[in-house]
């Protein structure tokens, strides 16, 4: 059975090649893997059944694709983040009224902002939905999970110490940073290609044969990142393919029916914030429309992946390409994005589990005292959220011991964790790409007739 399995899923992946060769739109492409893979993976758990050894065999196969394409992805991220900020803040007076620090600090003040607007939307989605986590940890399973993660929060840097959280995010070994090792590797690298472009801007007035020759260094490293970074991209439509065919044979429908309200509250809390970003967007004067299908495949991409840090090649090349964002700013809020002030997993997450857990306490969560102190403690710990897969678990980590709450819920809610994070990394990205297009416009460098334009380049 398993190599009927395999014959299909190399017919699918098929399918898709020769869409590409037919020169089918990227989007449509993209969107027929979603679809192929969903169709895929929920046939497989219905002739199988969940949890089957021949799901399991099957998927450790046609994972590698999936796997090879989000390793990919992540392989050209650390050197897309280095050039893309470097060229900026060394080519920064290129840009009409941009100054990096200008750029940098609307970034970062407009994602803790609607960092905080989510956790405010989680509370109150909580509320409405009566999620309490009175009666929810009591088996063995979960106590034993609650027992690993007390031993990992210990070991996060910054747990219970905001100041230790910020002061994390400055890279003490940028090499390090660079091999993407640490919850704040991508920030770190972001600081440190932003210093490195500062200092080389810095010899210009007094050795310009150096500073032209790094300029073209650095612009020419850029061109072939680039151009790498394009290469990769096409793999999309097959990557979307592998990862959601994955998702769709292993999720465990048991655990996600016997937690469905968390689920669904959940999903209504990251959908209404998407709606605030597309007011905002609309706030910005444009079309959220013309946003949304733009946005879409980057954000599908997001959701199958669960990788916010993956998804920063894909995120900056909509930006610029399609929504008219410069690449410096662009390359900021897609870097910074994937760490800093995330939405969904820093935001929405933490929150609603401490109403959970507060509400079984008997805490009024709506006291001004616990209210501003936890939408507070939001804001400040998701200056250091990790860009991939469970980096909401590390959020609640942080988040919950501050306030004075037990963690043991995140052992419970572990079981559930890909159908929640797959919604949250999509708002993550969303925030990002939506911080971009805000500071351009707000800095009067957002290009409308690329970000108006029917067509766009596409891969």
């Amino acid at each position: 059975m398993q190599i009927l399995n395999l014959l299909i899923m190399a017919t699918l992946l098929y399918i898709l090649f020769w869409m590409q060769k037919s020169f089918k739109s990227f989007t449509s492409r993209v969107f027929t893997g979603l679809g192929l893979g969903i169709v895929f993976g929920v046939s497989l758990q219905l002739a199988y059944g969940q949890g089957s050894n021949v799901i399991s065999s099957t998927l450790l196969w046609t994972n590698i694709v999936g796997t090879g394409y989000v390793s990919l992805l992540r392989m050209i991220v650390i050197p897309l983040i280095m050039v893309s900020i470097t060229s900026a803040v060394i080519n920064a007076e290129e840009s009409k009224n941009t100054s990096i620090a200008k750029i940098s600090s609307i970034i970062v003040t407009f994602l803790l902002v609607t960092c905080g607007i989510a956790a405010i939307i989680a509370t109150f989605t909580s509320l409405a939905f009566n999620l309490t986590a009175e009666g929810l940890v009591s088996s063995a399973n979960e106590i034993a999970r609650a027992e690993a993660l007390e031993q990992r929060a210990s070991s996060i840097g910054g747990t219970s110490d905001l100041i230790s959280q910020l002061v994390s995010i400055i890279p003490t070994n940028p090499f390090k940073a660079m091999t993407g090792s640490g919850n704040n590797a991508t920030i770190g690298v972001v600081i440190f290609s932003a210093l490195i472009g500062m200092a080389t801007r810095k010899i210009k007035s007094n050795n310009k044969q150096s500073f032209e020759l790094i300029q073209n260094l650095v612009n020419a490293s850029q061109d072939v990142v680039l151009k790498l970074v394009q290469m990769v991209l096409a793999l999309t439509p097959f990557g979307v393919l592998s990862l959601m065919t994955k998702v769709a044979a292993s999720s465990n429908w048991t655990e996600i029916s016997r937690l469905g309200n968390f689920v669904v509250a959940t999903y209504v809390a990251l959908i209404l914030m998407f709606l605030v970003h597309l007011l905002l967007i609309m706030l910005c004067g444009v079309s959220p429309i013309i946003f949304l299908k733009k946005s879409w495949t980057v954000l599908v991409f997001a959701f199958t992946s669960r990788t916010s840090a993956g998804a920063i090649p894909l995120n900056i090349d909509c930006q610029v390409k399609k929504l008219g964002v410069p690449n410096s700013i662009a390359s900021m809020s897609a870097s910074v994005g994937a760490t800093v002030g995330q939405n969904g997993c820093g935001g929405v997450y933490p929150a609603m589990l401490a109403v959970m857990i507060a509400t079984a306490l008997g805490i009024e969560i709506l006291a001004p005292i616990f209210f501003v102190k936890l939408i507070i403690v939001i804001m400040v710990a998701s200056l250091g959220g990790a860009g991939i897969g469970g980096g909401a678990t590390i959020a609640a980590l942080i988040v919950l011991p501050i306030m004075g709450l037990p963690i043991e819920l995140v052992g419970l809610l572990i079981a559930i964790e890909p159908i929640l994070d797959q919604g949250r990394t999509a708002l993550n990205v969303s925030g990002a790409m939506v911080a971009g297009v805000v500071t351009a416009k707000v800095v009067g460098d957002l290009d409308k007739d690329v970000y108006n334009a029917k067509k766009v380049k596409v891969v």
